[in-house]
Order: C-alpha cells, then structure tokens, then sequence
C-alpha cells in the first residue's frame, strides 16, 4: 500500500561570504531576528578557493556559517533563500553585493544548498530557486560529489557540517525521542 512520507524539520544553516565584519555582524543580527536564536557559529576562514566573486566584493574575502536552532520544513528553503537575496540586495552598493548568503540545510543524510543558478545536478522548486545536494552522509561522514565546491570538499568545513549535524541530531532527538524520527 502506498503511504506518502512527510519529511521531519531539518537544520537550517547559512553560508556567507564577506569582506566586511560590519556587514555581516549587521546581517547576522536581522537573520537573527527573522529566523531565531543562533546555536552555531564557525570561526572566520579565509575565502580563497575562487575569484568568482572577487569582482563583485573585492580580494579579500571570508566566509562563515552559522545554524539556527529553529528547525524547518524542507518545502521553505525557495521562500528563504528569496529572502536572503532581499537581504544582500540591502547591503548592496552599486549592484555590487557586499555579502553573498546562501542558505541550506543538513538532516541525516545529506547538506542541501539553495541557490539561483541551473545546472544539471540541481532540481527546481520555485520563483528562479534550485536545490543541489552538495554533500551526502554515508558511512559516518559527508561525502562528495563530482559536482561538490571546492570548499565543500576540505576537512575543514566538513568538521563544521559534523558539528552542525551533531546539533540537528540532538534536536531531533529532544523533539521525537530516542528513534530520531517523528512518532508515527
């Protein structure tokens, strides 16, 4: 018999990429007061992998993450990664953005980004968004893609996700017991 699956909560996380400390500590705070109380935030880490957006914000840029304890239906990423160019678009000087915010979301299998761009690996949902999953957990770790950033690919932002996961299962457990899954 056919019994459609409802997905449980996942954890909302960002991913910026700055150059100005102002800026993103101005930005932080409105995710904050839009999205709720933030229960990680990863140090600062240079941003060298690409000059994609060096044009656009300049050479000397960093990236950060940070996850909400908020958890959220996976059907809401198209809406808030809308808001999060609303968002970039404020900071914005001369159609030059001053933080790129890409939003995501890890659960027990896999970290999902949220972006405006098609490409063959990303799959549609709504108002010009796609989702790519850019890195899936198996056998105790994330693993790559062929299709996985650069960035996405090191030990060390692949701790983060480790940490960021070890939340996500921790809520999940407080919210539907020992199982990790919703009571049926």
């Amino acid at each position: 018999m056919l019994q459609l699956q409802i997905p449980i909560p996942v954890k909302f996380f960002c991913a910026l990429i700055y150059s100005n400390e102002d800026i993103y500590l101005k930005t932080k705070l409105i995710l904050q007061k839009k999205f709720g109380k933030i229960d990680f935030e990863s140090q600062l880490i240079p941003f060298n992998f690409t000059d994609y957006y060096s044009k656009e914000m300049g050479e000397c840029l960093y990236r950060r993450f940070i996850s909400f304890k908020k958890l959220r239906l996976p059907c809401k990423f198209a809406n808030i990664k809308l808001y999060c160019i609303k968002l970039e678009k404020l900071f914005s000087s001369k159609n030059s953005r001053k933080i790129n915010i890409d939003p995501g979301y890890i659960n027990e299998s896999k970290l999902v980004l949220t972006t405006t761009k098609d490409f063959s690996h990303r799959i549609y949902l709504k108002k010009g968004i796609f989702a790519e999953i850019t890195l899936s957990f198996i056998n105790g770790k994330f693993s790559n893609w062929p299709t996985t950033f650069p960035d996405y690919r090191t030990d060390e932002y692949k701790n983060i996700f480790n940490i960021i996961r070890e939340k996500y299962r921790n809520d999940i457990k407080d919210k539907y017991g020992k199982q990790n899954k919703p009571n049926k």
